[in-house]
């Protein structure tokens, strides 16, 4: 398997603009053990002031989502114990809000039963999510 991204069975490549982040699925390939998070496609960056800018600016760049595995300890390890070519990427939804990632994450994992199941990798749920955070 490839190191790359899958979204609705078509390789996903390219950040887009109108969207957050998402919510995705890493399978290791040969126990079909799977873990579910959520990843950010970009990252806050604040410009300083310099001679021709008197105020610091907020804006944002690419994260490192391309490259990405799981924050998940244990799942790191065994990527890098057995390689990268090993899991399959999956993104199950794309979010325009971190608020909206946050709710599907935690959807997503409850929906699968995934602290109670051995053939999920996930330890722990966590999440704080307000109605104004979402959108319809």
């Amino acid at each position: 398997m490839e190191e790359t991204w899958t979204f609705n069975g078509k390789l996903f490549e390219s950040t887009p603009e109108e969207y957050q982040g998402f919510v995705y699925q890493l399978t290791e390939i040969l126990s079909n053990k799977k873990y579910i998070g959520k990843k950010n496609f970009w990252k806050p960056k604040i410009l300083p002031i310099t001679k021709t800018r008197k105020r610091r600016v907020r804006t944002r760049i690419e994260s490192n989502w391309k490259e990405y595995y799981s924050s998940s300890n244990e799942v790191c390890q065994l990527v890098e114990q057995h390689g990268k070519k090993r899991f399959k990427r999956e993104i199950l939804k794309l979010c325009k809000t971190k608020g909206e990632m946050s709710y599907y994450e935690a959807k997503l994992q409850f929906d699968h039963n995934v602290l109670f199941k051995d053939e999920y990798y996930n330890n722990f749920i966590g999440c704080r999510i307000h109605a104004k955070h979402l959108t319809s």
